[in-house]
């Protein structure tokens, strides 16, 4: 089990953003993202949708239909999560 899973357990929203901060310096889609996690494509639609209200996560529209997710390293929050995973991940095992 993994070290934030432990401590918050699985759930949705901890699974893609844990997704996105992993693979932090690449923009990615709702369907890389319900692939890469073994969620549905519309848990992760519904999950993302509040990362995004709070700033954590940037959406990018590609085209008509086609967006691109990746997180918002301007906001102060985001990197706040990206410390605190990488911290917790090295303390706790």
């Amino acid at each position: 089990m993994d070290p934030i899973e432990k401590i918050f357990g699985r759930t949705a929203q901890m699974t893609v953003l844990k997704n996105l901060i992993e693979n932090q310096n690449e923009p990615t889609y709702l369907s890389g993202i319900a692939e890469e996690t073994g969620l549905s494509h519309s848990s992760v639609s519904r999950v993302i949708a509040p990362l995004i209200a709070s700033g954590v996560v940037r959406e990018k529209p590609l085209g008509k239909q086609i967006r691109t997710f990746q997180l918002n390293m301007e906001n102060e929050a985001t990197n706040v999560i990206i410390d605190f995973y990488s911290k917790i991940n090295q303390i706790i095992d």
